[in-house]
């Protein structure tokens, strides 16, 4: 088990960094850090003096992700691979200063441990800050993981933001290259596996009072915007049975989402509108025009995919019986990312040996770029127990001892696998 003491010492430093990035924000009173913004951009910057301070060399990314590179200590049979470690620094909309960035941090506390410890790995470490995990500016996530595991659609360059922005334009007005973004992606036989450390969002691990736990995979993931175009007429002169009402359709297939996903209990479904738009937005007019996002998740991508073709169903019935048009358009798609068995077990033995119990076991219903880090071989994941499970929200929390803990235990899973590194 950990000495207290030390755990603590990395703790501290880890608030203390996390505290600096969360000063960095597009507003005064709350935290929010949207991709390809002055914010990101400075919060890499940050990332990389840090990086650097720990004795890797940096360079930001085509993409804008912040790369910070060690080389092998010593000959290993891995040859030049690499372990990558990483996480987000973007952020949601009033966000908590922990989710994504707390990987960051605890990824070059445990580069910055090893080196004052005297050891020298058979493998080379990148640690990866990426900039777009949450897809909050622009309509889809993983940008910058995407880039770097090389699965990005170029296609995506044409989407535009609330501002009519496109991915393209902001990507070069942040300095990055969309011509490269090819380029940076990492070849499957230079890498021997991904690892990220990240916040549960969920209130498992605080119930069994436990710090750490190990991720078995990540939910299958799909999002959705749904349209239906009604038609606008006075509030007071218009009957209820002679009308094209597009919110109150809105409305019905709302709670038939709410309805379908409350009715699978086996497959952890959970079904989420978060974002409407209507249109004209008069409250003394029929609206004519609504929009809503609508994510959808599981623990597999059948239980998934049945969910979202039960909505289709609810909203096609809709669209006729309330005589308005109805629009499913599917954004994107992300099926269940299984954690490599073999940094499953390191994690495991990892965080045993640093809480002193046994290491629970858990799956993520939250998205990750371990997603998009699958295409690339093994990933794995360390999850911190977070107060009440909140997460997304400014009330997040993590305890300084918590954030020691899982700089050890990235610390400890590192050795782990330079042991098996080391085996014939």
């Amino acid at each position: 088990m950990t000495p207290v003491a030390t755990a603590r010492a990395l703790g501290e430093k880890a608030q203390r960094m996390i505290d600096a990035l969360t000063a960095i924000s597009a507003s005064p009173d709350h935290l929010t850090r949207l991709y390809l913004t002055p914010e990101h951009k400075r919060a890499a910057e940050l990332v990389g003096e840090w990086m650097r301070e720990a004795g890797l060399s940096t360079r930001l990314d085509a993409a804008g992700t912040m790369r910070g590179s060690m080389p092998p200590g010593r000959a290993g049979r891995s040859g030049n691979k690499a372990l990558l470690i990483g996480s987000h620094i973007d952020t949601v909309i009033n966000a908590g200063r922990y989710d994504g960035n707390l990987g960051v941090v605890v990824g070059i506390l445990a580069v910055e441990t090893l080196k004052a410890r005297g050891v020298a790995l058979p493998f080379g470490i990148d640690i990866l800050a990426f900039g777009d995990e949450e897809g909050v500016r622009f309509p889809v996530t993983l940008t910058t993981s995407a880039v770097t595991a090389g699965v990005f659609d170029p296609k995506a360059l044409d989407i535009t933001d609330d501002a009519d922005i496109t991915l393209r334009d902001a990507l070069i007005a942040f300095g990055g290259d969309p011509a490269r973004l090819k380029d940076e992606a990492y070849q499957r036989p230079s890498v021997l596996g991904y690892l990220e450390v990240h916040i549960e969002q969920g209130p498992v691990l605080e119930r069994a009072q436990e710090p750490l736990g190990v991720v078995t995979a990540i939910a299958s993931q799909s999002r959705h915007r749904i349209r239906i175009k009604g038609e606008a007429g006075h509030a007071g002169t218009v009957p209820m049975n002679m009308r094209h009402d597009a919110l109150a359709a809105a409305a019905e297939i709302i709670l038939a989402i709410e309805a379908i996903a409350k009715k699978d209990k086996k497959n952890s479904l959970v079904a989420t509108v978060g974002h409407v738009e209507v249109t004209p937005g008069a409250s003394n007019v029929i609206p004519a025009d609504v929009r809503f996002s609508l994510d959808v998740r599981a623990a597999n991508d059948r239980a998934r995919q049945e969910a979202v073709e039960a909505i289709t169903l609810v909203a096609r019935k809709v669209d006729r019986t309330r005589h308005v048009v109805v629009g499913v358009e599917t954004m994107l798609e992300k099926p269940v990312a299984t954690c490599g068995v073999r940094l499953q077990k390191a994690i495991g033995k990892a965080v045993t040996t640093v809480q002193g119990e046994p290491a629970r076991s858990l799956m993520s219903g939250a998205g990750h770029d371990g997603q998009s880090m699958a295409h690339l071989g093994e990933f794995g994941m360390i999850f911190v127990r977070c107060r009440a499970g909140i997460s997304h929200n400014p009330a997040e929390f993590v305890t300084i001892d918590d954030m020691g803990l899982a700089v050890e235990a990235l610390v400890e899973t590192i050795l782990e696998l330079a042991r098996q590194e080391e085996q014939p």
